[in-house]
């Protein structure tokens, strides 16, 4: 894509004070339309945010990042000319240039919606441990395996119009990786992957899923599978 004034940039945003306005500083060179949608956060993420050139949307409260992206989609939607849209983590670890490449594949290909994932030439990178936990979310999912997908919890994603306006995320918290994963299957969008590589860096793992919240999000797993078999 050479002209990206119809790309919108959502980041869901909680207490990013550190390193928001660098985050939003680098993605503005190449993406002119971001929204930050601060979910409670207790710093100066907003007004840092918003100091970088991202429009800002707040939550009074933390609702959690689900609802959080939620929010960013139902404002990103409304923008005039809006076509492409892409989730985009806080915290530093996702890299323009994967962004780039996942919405020139989408733009290029016959998909509606492409996910970043872990596993590809960059997976030495993953720490062994959440390496794990991803592997066995995608064991007890299904629709992963039936949509031949490695990386749920990837929150680098690219999708067009159609999936923005459909999308309707319900679980606000971390669980919402795992439910876009179900409607993707249920609504029948063409989805791909494309292989991306994470900077892990001591901040964005202290800010990442601890052990207990990535059993909760395997649980959760579960009981969606379960639930979405009866429908």
């Amino acid at each position: 894509m050479t002209a990206r004034d119809d790309i919108w940039v959502i980041i869901p945003m909680y207490n990013e004070a550190t390193v928001i306005h660098e985050v939003v500083t680098e993605l503005r060179k190449t993406f002119p339309n971001v929204v930050c949608v601060d979910d409670g956060s207790a710093d100066d993420s907003a007004a840092l945010a918003r100091e970088s050139g991202a429009v800002v949307v707040r939550h009074p409260v933390n609702l959690g990042q689900g609802a959080a992206l939620q929010t960013g989609v139902e404002f990103a939607r409304t923008r005039p000319g809006a076509r492409w849209f892409l989730t985009f983590d806080a915290d530093g670890q996702h890299q323009v240039s994967d962004a780039v490449r996942l919405l020139d594949e989408l733009a290029a290909g016959d998909w509606d919606i492409v996910i970043g994932t872990r596993f590809g030439d960059g997976s030495a990178s993953v720490p062994i441990l959440k390496r794990l936990v991803l592997r066995t979310v995608v064991r007890f999912s299904p629709s992963l395996r039936r949509l031949r997908l490695s990386d749920a919890h990837n929150g680098l994603r690219a999708f067009n119009r159609s999936v923005a306006d459909t999308m309707e995320i319900t679980c606000d918290g971390m669980g919402h990786a795992s439910e876009i994963i179900g409607m993707i299957r249920r609504l029948g969008w063409r989805v791909a992957e494309s292989p991306v590589t994470i900077r892990y860096t001591a901040y964005s793992m202290a800010k990442g899923q601890s052990l207990l919240n990535a059993v909760n999000i395997a649980f959760e797993t579960v009981v969606r599978t379960k639930t979405e078999q009866f429908r």
